[in-house]
């Protein structure tokens, strides 16, 4: 695949995630915030991952569960992200080239080893992660290509990033060369914690820097210190050109300066694990964006992705996402 064919361009964590079914008991006991992500040194992880019951790994990391989900879509997608010379950057360049991504970041090898997610998912589908990040955070300006980045409509970039600052500013400078080529940079918020640890940041980059925001509730409530999401609505009318706000069963809203889109969620008989959903909706929106479709349809694809994140247990999609859109909207697709 040549970098001219190039829909989506994500930079993000490069991480391979173990998923376990647990309970509250256990969350309780290790003293871990139910349906958050915490950050984890790496004897920390090995200490938690001793306790867990059976895992299984796939390949995550939150904008690079979006990117694989867009080649499910039938998009061309290409990743930027950092995996050490290890077992577990095997799997993770193996999961993202089978499925067609362009992924070719050097490898880190002199450093620490290749980043693993810790997810507890409880029976309620809720899940709970610890992250040590590894290789991932040692992605720097140097990885940055801008003749990928100029090739791609949108690149897209994992705001947990900034939780370090080499990779900060890896992430400033690949949101300079997409403005300089013309090319659209959406920002995924990620986390409500990251975002209230680099607020005044991320306030920056929404305002300076980003077309597209992508956030939960509680994340945008977050950003502006709103009491309620119709403050924080407001809030991001006036400083971003388009929002997409997710609100998990109540479904999501598309805001523009002058417009609000409500999206309904699209049921799901039973939820399983609510690890990605955000991840599968910003792919969903991405696909029909960067295909110029009106953004109620963008949204329509985005809420439909989501729903087959909860049917099963993981981030990343375990049917044909772009046969799920025809059976589900037709031609709209």
């Amino acid at each position: 695949m040549s970098n001219e064919e190039l829909s989506v361009v994500g930079i993000g964590n490069a991480i391979v995630d173990v998923l376990s079914h647990t309970d509250e008991v256990f969350l309780v006991q290790e003293n871990l915030t139910k349906g958050t992500m915490a950050l984890i040194e790496e004897d920390q992880a090995e200490a938690l991952y001793a306790k867990m019951g059976p895992g299984v790994e796939v390949s995550g990391g939150s904008v690079a569960n979006t990117i694989a989900a867009l080649s499910s879509l039938g998009s061309s997608a290409g990743f930027i992200g950092k995996v050490a010379t290890d077992q577990l950057g095997d799997v993770f360049s193996h999961d993202m080239k089978a499925m067609g991504v362009v992924f070719d970041t050097p490898r880190l090898e002199d450093g620490p080893p290749t980043a693993r997610c810790l997810i507890l998912v409880t029976p309620d589908g809720q899940r709970t992660m610890c992250t040590f990040l590894g290789a991932s955070v040692w992605i720097a300006p140097a990885d940055i290509k801008p003749e990928l980045i100029a090739a791609a409509k949108v690149v897209y970039l994992e705001g947990y990033l900034f939780d370090r600052s080499r990779a900060k500013q890896a992430f400033r400078q690949a949101a300079e060369i997409a403005h300089k080529a013309g090319t659209r940079v959406a920002l995924a918020l990620s986390d409500m914690f990251c975002v209230e640890r680099h607020r005044e940041e991320f306030q920056d980059m929404v305002l300076n820097h980003v077309d597209i925001l992508f956030g939960n509730e509680s994340e945008i409530k977050m950003l502006y210190k709103a009491d309620s999401f119709e403050d924080a609505v407001y809030a991001v009318q006036e400083n971003c050109e388009l929002a997409v706000l997710t609100r998990s069963e109540k479904g999501s809203l598309i805001v523009a300066p002058e417009q609000r889109i409500e999206i309904a969620a699209e049921p799901v008989p039973r939820v399983i694990d609510t690890t990605g959903a955000g991840d599968m909706y910003a792919a969903g929106f991405l696909h029909g964006y960067t295909q110029d479709k009106p953004l109620e349809i963008c949204g329509r694809m985005a809420a439909i992705t989501a729903s087959e994140a909860l049917s099963h247990l993981g981030a990343r999609p375990q049917i044909c996402l772009a046969e799920l859109l025809e059976e589900k909207i037709g031609n709209a697709a």
